[in-house]
């Protein structure tokens, strides 16, 4: 029997696709170092087609990332990621690497605090012959 709330399914990516982040790249409350500092989604090798067509459009790209709430806690529930462009929401372009969903929520909390738009900058890079989404974590510095 289990007491507490039951994990949820996470995902399984290939092993170029896992993501890309580092606790060393934030100090003090997950503040970035620098603003240089970017965190590699996971699993966007399923997203590569809309990946292609988001690039070709060459709008700035945002995350429409909610808030993690406290039940996705309880559970450390995964966080997917859609991108904010040309005035809509896309699907899911991949997800937060495992153990860095508190940078990334941390990040949109000091947006909101800094009474920015809750958004992360991101970028679509070419990695490996892949296309690989970016947060541009270091611009969420206050």
């Amino acid at each position: 029997m289990h007491n507490g709330p039951m994990p949820v399914d996470e995902p399984e990516f290939a092993a170029g696709d896992r993501g890309k982040g580092s606790f060393r790249d934030y100090a003090g409350l997950l503040v970035p170092r620098s603003a240089r500092v970017r965190l590699r989604l996971a699993g966007s090798d399923p997203a590569q087609e809309l990946l292609r067509d988001l690039l070709a459009e060459g709008d700035p790209l945002e995350t429409a990332i909610p808030r993690r709430s406290r039940e996705d806690e309880a559970v450390d529930a995964a966080m997917p990621v859609r991108l904010f462009a040309n005035r809509r929401v896309t699907d899911v372009v991949g997800w937060v690497p495992r153990g860095m969903e508190a940078v990334v929520d941390e990040a949109i909390a000091r947006l909101e605090t800094l009474g920015r738009p809750p958004r992360i900058p991101a970028e679509i890079v070419r990695s490996r012959g892949r296309l690989r989404v970016e947060l541009r974590m270091g611009h969420t510095r206050p």
